[in-house]
């Protein structure tokens, strides 16, 4: 089922009348209904990313992956690479990790992948670990209707945390892609996992609510073998109604750049990101609004609500 902007904005202004009445509460019912942290700052930088991700770093430990969209040759929008350079620097044991995609790209092959990483700037500063280069893995996903494993790139097994880097952005199947398109699609293997999320038996699943289902299944996959060890960074520049897979093909980019928000919670951060879109001026957010309601990208968030993937009622806390 999918929720286009009037229903969305109702749900969004009810979750806001019950945090009006928690205050008259039992402290022990505010306390277990403590709303997640979502934080957020207007300035765009290398050195705002980093502190972003620190104010949402306390349970990183050990080998850190740091999942990026590396994006496709030449891709105009994706995260500046001199942004991540800072931040490898300043974060020690991490590394940025992708997939192979199973669609026609120079990246579905880890020979072309790598090509396209050096032709993007990566190579210049960093060693990014394509995690199935060496085979695929199967995580259990724990609650599904779609899957009871998917398969990721067996290298994720070598990590410890995970930190969730991404470009918020419009995407052709899943109307909009944010921290739960990167964990599941972006990790999920490009021989298997993309497959299984994408087709059901031997039919295409391109969109619409079975697709959003099915990529939330993929993410829960990712957060359960993670456990609480996760951080997600959404950064809201140069959002296209495009997905960065698109390359120099993506619409060019529609909305205003906004800031960075920052949380533990992926339902809570995605969901902000959504919020921010829907809060702008009617003329400036539809082309956004109408790819990601022509989806039903929405299920992406009421379907990670379902699986107890987080809380769409969040606390934005400004930075």
């Amino acid at each position: 089922m999918s929720l286009d902007r009037r229903q969305f904005l109702k749900g969004s202004m009810a979750a806001a009348g019950l945090a009006a009445t928690a205050g008259s509460l039992p402290f022990a019912v505010q306390a277990a209904a403590a709303k997640p942290k979502v934080y957020f700052t207007k300035e765009l930088s290398a050195e705002s990313l980093l502190k972003m991700y620190r104010l949402v770093s306390a349970d990183i430990t050990g080998r850190i992956a740091v999942k990026v969209h590396t994006g496709e040759p030449n891709g105009p929008n994706i995260l500046p690479r001199d942004w991540v350079k800072h931040f490898l620097a300043h974060v020690p044991n991490t590394t940025v990790v992708e997939c192979n995609v199973m669609y026609e790209s120079p990246r579905h092959t880890t020979e072309g992948h790598r090509k396209t990483l050096e032709i993007n700037g990566w190579s210049a500063f960093t060693t990014v670990d394509i995690m199935d280069a060496e085979g695929e893995v199967n995580l259990p996903v724990h609650g599904g209707k779609w899957f009871t494993e998917v398969t990721f790139g067996s290298h994720i097994l070598n990590y410890d945390s995970m930190v969730v880097l991404t470009h918020f952005k419009g995407h052709s199947s899943g109307g909009f892609g944010g921290s739960l398109k990167n964990i599941s699609i972006g990790c999920a293997s490009g021989k298997t996992g993309k497959a299984q999320l994408h087709r059901e038996g031997n039919t295409p699943v391109a969109r619409g609510p079975n697709f959003m289902e099915r990529m939330a299944e993929g993410g829960k996959a990712v957060i359960d073998h993670f456990e609480h060890r996760m951080a997600y960074v959404n950064v809201l520049r140069n959002m296209s109604v495009d997905c960065d897979c698109a390359g120099t093909a993506a619409e060019p980019p529609v909305l205003p750049d906004l800031g960075i928000l920052a949380s533990t919670d992926i339902l809570a951060i995605d969901k902000a990101s959504v919020d921010m879109v829907y809060k702008l001026p009617e003329k400036v957010s539809a082309p956004m609004v109408e790819r990601i309601e022509s989806r039903s990208g929405l299920r992406q968030l009421s379907y990670m609500k379902e699986l107890g993937m987080g809380s769409d009622d969040y606390e934005l806390v400004e930075v």
